[in-house]
């Protein structure tokens, strides 16, 4: 029980959902019990009844009720009983509030039949499911009453995005595994080495399947609770993905709603922090990783150059189909509609070249020449010799193709491309050169040949070409007379020329980097499997709590045309608050969640048209791979038409994610006293920075009436002045930089998100206690009622739901002796804590 007071007061509330079926001579049994924090236990004090016709029919719809004993004997108590719903409380109203309640603010009941807001839409229920509302009535500064609505919910997202992505690895590790057998014949050291590559991925892929067959059985609530974050088949499934939204309703104004994800730290719970996170880990491995390739034979590529790699990878494969695709367009099209379609293979050839024009392509081609059975070097004509490095100069020359070879007739006799060069041969060091910059030696060709089509055009001449074309056509049909050869089909051969050499070049480069990626698995041994593993399962996470909060904002900006022109002008910012303290294994949770939540940024959205309303058609879908993903977010036909042209034409729309941690907890004061927090000041120190380069960016591009407008008059400059000293400040649980943060990303119509190890405690604490500063701050609650609403949240509120949610028992894993090193707002009432399994 509240201590110090002879008159507690107890707020309380419930909320019937839309299917419970409530009639005027339905009765409701209140129940009341006392707990006592010091002996873990409750007793019942008394209960009382009412109808629903009482409360409707009552004055001002509001009972006092005698609290009884159980054999009716004792009145032990009053319980007041009101029913109030959102947009119910008029200007005159508030004068009538009766004298009792004038000191007091109360949750009160609500019923959900009557309400019709947005966030109980069709489009709203397809990806927000098992609503928890709470309705609360609070006094204004000026002695009104603002009703508040909290809502939270579940996100179906939870498990339907991992799926997908699981899906996504799997298919990409089996093209990684053909692209490896690809590569054709190498010596035996290589040949072995890939023969433990693809062993590994078989492995890979078996696991992620074994996971997938899991997932797909699960049925019933669309969240993971926090007791099972150990659990091994879960361990993409983010930890208690909730979403939670305040509506704020006072008189005379335009409601105002405040969203927030909660998510579970994203983490490899299943894998342990013995050896530390993902941070750590592969810091530890890129320093390893040369000394591996030495022992395995490999030529040591750093990470911007595997990256590269896996870029150029990519490049090809989308461009190298859509060039083939507008060059046989090219030959369809009329002769007056050539220059668009050329306009296009144009653009897309030149970005072709521009991104194979790269020293690693032509050092890895040299590479895998160096592997192959036949190498011989210029030095040892016996003996194999390690490959060069990648920015070395070669010391070994063969010859890959004979001036008397065309590429295309050999890759069409042999499906492994490779395995026709010669080997035994000088490398030619310019082949590379001369090969991708025929691509552009055809392109020009074919838009000579389209330009002087135009020009004949032009001058009423006929189509036949003239005898200034021959040294274009010349070299493809020699025994053609000029005369008789139709402008298509002159057209045709210079097509075929460049699909040719768009298709020789695409097949010589994916080779060359797909053994620079073979190379980096060779020498990764056991330890790169499993990080890849542990970096898949925490992106996977990362991803869910991302695309949850992506959607939840979308739908609610909707009609803000400022929002929407800001969304696909520079994108939003994603900000996370982090209460992970950084001691023990928190350190290497802390650690994943700084590498998941920086790996969003491979992460693109598409707003795309549903083909109907059913909940099918209107969920995200994810495509793509470990390098780029893109969440393809559905509407329906009438919203999706009222967006702006770039978002219904398809524009990619960008995520900035920024990480802010403060540890909070007992032991975070150990850290700060006699351990190490100099992950998180980097961490905070590194966001900062992206943060104000993500505001330079939004300030210089938009004019601020896009922007949301507050009470507040402080403006984000100034916010961002002061998060910034804040951040290099030497202060001990210096919570005011998550608060700073998360005014700047409502101040810059951001997303916010907030986690701890579970998502239960600590964010508890510290959602209900911004949703009180923003009722303060924003919309004048009186301050001697903050603590009050503090509490009445903290213990009746949504945030206890999520807590017997997750362990079925209505109480904080906080004890005395944790609490007293917690900041002073960030503690519970009374009575809502206590030993528990968390």
């Amino acid at each position: 029980m509240e201590k110090r007071t002879r008159d507690p007061v107890f707020p309380s509330g419930v909320s019937f959902p839309l299917d419970c079926p409530v009639y005027n001579d339905t009765f409701i049994k209140v129940s009341v019990y006392g707990v006592s924090d010091e002996q873990q236990s409750s007793n019942f004090l008394g209960t009382s009844r009412f109808s629903v016709a009482d409360l409707l029919h009552s004055k001002d719809q509001q009972l006092s009720l005698s609290l009884r004993t159980a054999d009716d004997s004792v009145t032990v108590g009053t319980v007041l009983v009101s029913r109030m719903k959102m947009g119910e409380i008029e200007d005159g109203e508030v004068d009538h509030i009766t004298a009792d309640m004038h000191q007091k603010c109360t949750l009160v009941y609500e019923s959900s039949h009557g309400i019709n807001d947005k966030e109980n839409g069709p489009i709203m229920n397809t990806v927000f499911q098992n609503a928890v509302c709470k309705v609360y009535r609070f006094q204004t500064v000026d002695s009104k009453w603002m009703l508040v609505r909290e809502q939270m919910a579940e996100c179906t997202l939870s498990f339907s995005i991992p799926k997908q992505l699981i899906g996504l690895c799997i298919q990409e590790d089996t093209c990684r595994i053909q692209e490896l057998k690809d590569l054709g014949e190498l010596s035996p050291h290589w040949h072995n080495l890939r023969k433990d590559v693809i062993s590994r991925y078989e492995q890979i892929i078996k696991e992620y399947q074994d996971t997938l067959v899991e997932l797909e059985k699960l049925t019933g609530p669309s969240f993971k609770p926090s007791c099972s974050k150990g659990q091994k088949y879960l361990e993409f499934i983010p930890i208690n993905l909730h979403t939670q939204r305040m509506r704020v309703t006072c008189p005379r104004k335009t409601d105002s709603c405040y969203d927030v994800v909660t998510v579970g730290a994203p983490a490899a719970h299943s894998q342990g922090f013995k050896n530390g996170g993902l941070q750590k880990l592969l810091s530890k491995y890129e320093s390893e990783k040369k000394s591996y390739s030495t022992a395995y034979q490999c030529i040591y590529y750093p990470p911007e150059q595997t990256t590269k790699a896996r870029e150029i990878l990519s490049v090809v494969s989308q461009l190298q189909p859509h060039i083939t695709a507008l060059a046989d367009q090219l030959l369809q099209s009329p002769r007056d509609a050539l220059r668009d379609t050329l306009k296009s293979l144009e653009d897309k050839t030149e970005q072709f070249v521009h991104a194979l024009k790269d020293e690693l392509v032509k050092s890895a081609l040299l590479a895998l020449h160096a592997a192959r059975p036949g190498y011989v070097s210029k030095s040892q004509t016996s003996a194999p010799s390690s490959p060069p490095e990648p920015n070395e100069e070669p010391n070994v020359v063969c010859n890959n193709v004979n001036s008397s070879q065309t590429p295309l007739k050999e890759s069409k006799a042999s499906p492994v491309r490779s395995d026709s060069i010669p080997h035994h041969k000088e490398y030619d060091e310019e082949e590379w050169d001369r090969v991708w910059a025929s691509v552009a030696k055809s392109l020009n060709s074919v838009i000579a040949m389209v330009e002087k089509l135009q020009e004949q055009d032009n001058n009423n001449q006929e189509s036949t070409p003239c005898q200034t074309l021959a040294d274009v056509i010349t070299s493809h049909s020699p025994d053609r007379p000029m005369d008789v050869v139709d402008w298509r089909d002159q057209l045709g051969v210079l097509v075929q020329s460049l699909k040719e050499c768009v298709l020789d070049v695409a097949e010589r480069a994916r080779h060359s980097v797909i053994f620079v990626l073979l190379q980096e698995a060779a020498c990764s041994t056991a330890q790169g499997l499993q990080l890849q593993q542990r970096r898949d399962t925490v992106f996977s996470q990362a991803l869910t709590a991302l695309a949850c909060g992506f959607v939840m904002r979308l739908y609610a900006g909707l009609e803000d045309k400022g929002f929407l022109r800001q969304l696909h002008a520079v994108g939003l910012v994603a900000q996370f608050e982090s209460l992970l303290s950084t001691y023990s294994e928190e350190i290497g949770m802390l650690e994943d969640m700084e590498v998941g939540i920086s790996d969003l940024t491979r992460v693109t959205f598409r707003i795309t048209e549903a083909l109907s309303e059913d909940s099918a058609s209107l969920t995200p879908i994810i495509s793509g791979r470990r390098d780029r993903y893109t969440v393809e977010v559905p509407l329906p036909h009438d919203a999706f038409q009222t967006l702006p042209d770039e978002l219904r034409q398809g524009k990619l729309l960008h995520v900035i994610p920024v990480l802010f941690n403060v540890g909070i907890n007992e032991q975070q004061t150990i850290a700060e006293r006699f351990g190490d927090i100099s992950l998180q000041e980097r961490i905070n120190q590194k966001n900062f920075e992206i943060l104000e380069g993500y505001y330079k960016s939004l300030s210089n591009t938009l004019p601020s009436e896009c922007l949301p407008s507050f009470q507040t008059q402080t403006d984000i400059k100034e916010l961002l002045e002061t998060l910034g000293q804040n951040v290099v400040t030497k202060k001990r649980k210096n919570v005011e930089i998550l608060w700073l943060a998360g005014t700047i990303c409502r101040r810059m119509n951001g997303i916010r998100f907030t986690s701890c190890k579970s998502a239960k405690d600590r964010t508890s604490m510290s959602v209900t206690l911004e949703q009180c500063c923003l009722l303060r701050d924003e919309h004048q609650l009186n301050k001697d009622y903050f603590v009050r609403a503090l509490d009445c949240m903290r213990r009746e509120g949504c945030r206890i739901e999520n807590v017997q949610k997750n362990i079925k028992c209505r109480k904080y894993a906080f004890n005395m002796l944790q609490l007293m090193a917690f900041p002073k707002y960030y503690r519970p009432p009374d009575g809502t804590y206590g030993k528990v399994d968390s």
